[in-house]
């Protein structure tokens, strides 16, 4: 009887040990899956707008895909200046460039002296003009952005 005794305990004792080896292994995989899955999320070049005259203009910094600019404070460059629409203009990266449009803004947005009346795609060192407002537009190294967190690194 205590034979049969020291068996059951044996494997029982075996059947925690593998129970304990599957949880284990099974949190490892999803720590890999999830560093996986940060390591191939998009990269987002970092897109600064510096004011291309005005002193008083501060310089907005993107490190998310999409901006939007007009005279809105929900827009992330948000200008008080009367020439500008509430939504003037968007500016969005996909297909690993950045482009600008123009959301229908009533004095227009001008990418290098052309007016801009569908996506066009920037580059860095070009002017961007949104009403009577002038930025140069500068495209910096790569953002990672860690999509889980909404969290972006260097």
């Amino acid at each position: 009887m205590l034979g049969v005794i020291f068996l059951l305990l044996r494997v029982l004792l075996a059947l925690v040990l593998y129970l304990f080896l599957a949880w284990a292994l099974r949190l490892i995989w999803l720590d890999l899956r999830q560093q996986a899955r940060v390591a191939v999320a998009p990269q987002i070049p970092m897109l600064s707008l510096k004011p291309a005259s005005e002193e008083s203009l501060k310089t907005f910094h993107s490190n998310s895909a999409e901006m939007t600019v007009g005279r809105d404070p929900a827009c992330d460059c948000c200008l008080t200046d009367k020439t500008i629409s509430g939504q003037h203009a968007r500016l969005s990266y996909r297909m690993a460039q950045w482009w600008v449009e123009d959301l229908q803004s009533t004095n227009g947005t001008y990418l290098n002296g052309q007016t801009v009346t569908g996506p066009l795609v920037l580059a860095s060192e070009d002017l961007l003009r949104f009403g009577q407002i002038s930025f140069t537009v500068t495209i910096d190294d790569v953002m990672i952005v860690d999509q889980d967190q909404n969290d972006a690194t260097r």
